[in-house]
């Protein structure tokens, strides 16, 4: 197929556009700087030019493609409610383009939106309290000739070079002088592995059912105290509980995942695709030492 990627620069979208390209796919990349016109060439896809904010654009990538799927989020936590409307507005034009060809179309959501303290599957709906609307802007494109279908991922979507919550954490860490859980610390982070995640992508793509979700989960939940603690032997720092009252100021933004009970599990997702994790799990890849060679 020829692939329409968005965020294919990115830590996720770089390993979804190898994983496209090894299986014999046609890539083309969205790009909006030089340096990510750069990378897509050197990987091997084809560029086009424009952002989330380029309706027009996104809807001409869509259009000339056999498939998309859509990574790109603008990661700006304070101004969170633009960045789900600008996402919303994204898959609703890239939908449009495919409307009633039966492409299929895999957006990307996360584990964290479904109901904490219990084990989430692929069959609960999102439940969070969030201006996030991706899955359901994705999934109202099956009612309308598109084969869409959502990969929620895990909080922690790790592996070298890794850019998101782990590497904030170890930030924290650094600059607190402290690697900090939260009461216990027995909350609990599902994780998968950059490369397994990419392999999902592209799983999706190809045989995925209109109307599903998936879960990219191989961990199915990682204390968060656990976590914390290899953070604190690698980092040589005390290792302790705060409040949740001290969350806050001690995790910023990340204070919400940071307390969140989010146990998942992919048992549905490894069955009807018959995906399976094969890249180690987040403590292993953690003991590796690459996160801490900064």
């Amino acid at each position: 197929m020829r692939v329409f990627v968005t965020g294919a620069t990115g830590f996720i979208g770089s390993a979804v556009v190898r994983e496209l390209l090894n299986a014999g796919h046609q890539v083309v990349g969205l790009a909006r700087s030089d340096k990510s016109v750069a990378a897509l060439i050197a990987a091997g896809a084809e560029v086009h030019k424009g952002d989330l904010d380029d309706l027009n654009s996104l809807r001409e990538g869509a259009g000339s493609a056999d498939g998309v799927i859509h990574l790109a989020f603008k990661h700006d936590f304070a101004s969170f409610e633009a960045a789900a409307a600008a996402d919303r507005l994204a898959i609703e034009a890239m939908g449009a383009a495919l409307q009633g060809t039966g492409k299929p179309f895999v957006a990307t959501s996360g584990t964290l939106m479904l109901t904490p303290g219990i084990l989430g599957t692929e069959e609960q709906a999102s439940t969070q309290s969030t201006p996030r609307r991706s899955e359901e802007a994705a999934l109202a494109l099956a009612e309308h000739g598109v084969r869409s279908s959502v990969v929620r991922l895990a909080p922690s979507v790790h592996g070298e070079g890794e850019q998101g919550f782990v590497p904030t954490l170890i930030g924290i860490a650094r600059l607190k002088e402290v690697s900090a859980y939260i009461g216990d610390g027995s909350n609990r982070w599902p994780a998968v592995h950059q490369l397994d995640a990419a392999r999902l992508f592209r799983l999706a793509l190809e045989k995925g059912d209109s109307g599903a979700v998936y879960h990219g989960v191989a961990d199915e939940g990682v204390p968060f105290r656990d976590i914390a603690g290899i953070i604190g032997r690698h980092l040589n720092l005390p290792v302790l509980s705060i409040t949740s009252e001290e969350a806050a100021a001690h995790f910023g933004w990340l204070s919400f995942a940071a307390s969140t009970d989010n146990p998942t599990s992919s048992a549905l997702t490894q069955e009807r695709l018959g995906w399976q994790p094969v890249h180690p799990a987040l403590i292993p890849d953690l003991e590796q030492g690459h996160y801490f060679n900064k």
